[in-house]
């Protein structure tokens, strides 16, 4: 465990850091995933928006 001990013995802890990496994606693949949900969602929030207009 890291700390460090200060005069009158108060002792600072200090956090375990996580190791750094790098995400490895498919780029062409990822953004066109984006795309689908994006316009599912719209069409979802699309369809509410019309079964409250409907309803009121």
């Amino acid at each position: 465990m890291r700390y460090t001990e200060e005069e009158g013995g108060l002792l600072n802890n200090f956090a375990v850091e996580p190791k750094v990496y790098s995400s490895n994606t498919d780029g062409e693949k990822q953004q066109k995933n984006y795309l689908v949900v994006a316009g599912i969602g719209l069409l979802l929030v699309l369809g509410l928006i019309a079964v409250a207009f409907t309803i009121s």
